[in-house]
């Protein structure tokens, strides 16, 4: 049965781990008996159609969800996430979104860096009302990435961008990536940005995982190359979306 929220928290830079995590709202289980690892610094891609519990998932990971009392849920702190939507306050900057909640003498100055990290120094003091939707999503990276996470949970975070615009975060956020090395689960429905991103795929089916495989293809990826195009069949195959012969179903 679903008990209060109380995951048990690792100290330093270990991965996450879950074992044995059933969610059941109303009829079948949402997540069924999960049990996954994410080691230190491991970019993890998750796919999955919709109802398939991936939110359940990162909703139980962020703190979001209670925990089972039969079940494991085992993190890195801290935990960041950023959501689809950017979810800023409107009646705070730019720099003050991202300070909020931070303690200590440098607080401000940490949030500058931040915003330096992702190409808004110019913006430090606009309002949110005034960005672009990659300005925003960029500032709602620098603020999970402030608190130097050791688990960083990316729920759909470029869903509403345009393509070009989607292309730019991906870049940017493999950069950040590199330079922070947090455990990293990306929730997408985007297999082509699954593929470029993540260096381990899942796809999760009735609250289980059925697909878990490695992605070893050298950064950056050329879209184009065999090695992207034969995972991306595969994911697309387990997916339902492409038939054996290569026709979309």
């Amino acid at each position: 049965m679903d008990g209060s929220i109380s995951p048990i928290l690792l100290d330093g830079p270990g991965g996450a781990r879950i074992r044995n995590l059933t969610r059941r709202f109303q009829g079948p289980a949402v997540l069924d008996r999960l049990d996954l690892d994410i080691q230190p610094g491991q970019f993890v891609a998750l796919l999955g159609a919709s109802g398939s519990g991936k939110t359940t998932l990162l909703r139980t990971l962020a703190g979001l969800d209670p925990v089972p009392d039969d079940a494991v849920v085992a993190l890195p702190q801290p935990v960041a996430v950023a959501f689809q939507q950017p979810l800023l306050l409107p009646w705070k900057t730019v720099h003050s979104n991202v300070a909020l909640g931070l303690t200590g003498a440098d607080a401000n100055a940490r949030a500058a860096e931040a915003l330096a990290e992702v190409g808004l120094t110019h913006r430090l003091h606009a309002w949110p009302a005034t960005l672009s939707g990659g300005e925003a999503q960029r500032v709602a990276l620098a603020r999970a990435l402030v608190r130097a996470p050791g688990l960083l949970l990316l729920d759909e975070p470029f869903a509403a961008l345009d393509a070009l615009t989607r292309l730019r975060m991906h870049a940017l956020v493999l950069d950040l990536w590199r330079r922070h090395r947090p455990a990293t689960l990306l929730v997408t429905h985007d297999v082509d940005e699954a593929v470029a991103l993540a260096d381990r795929i899942l796809v999760l089916e009735h609250g289980r995982i059925v697909l878990d495989v490695a992605n070893h293809a050298p950064r950056p990826r050329d879209r184009g190359a065999v090695e992207f195009l034969t995972l991306r069949t595969r994911l697309l195959e387990r997916l339902g979306v492409y038939s054996h012969e290569g026709v979309f179903a």
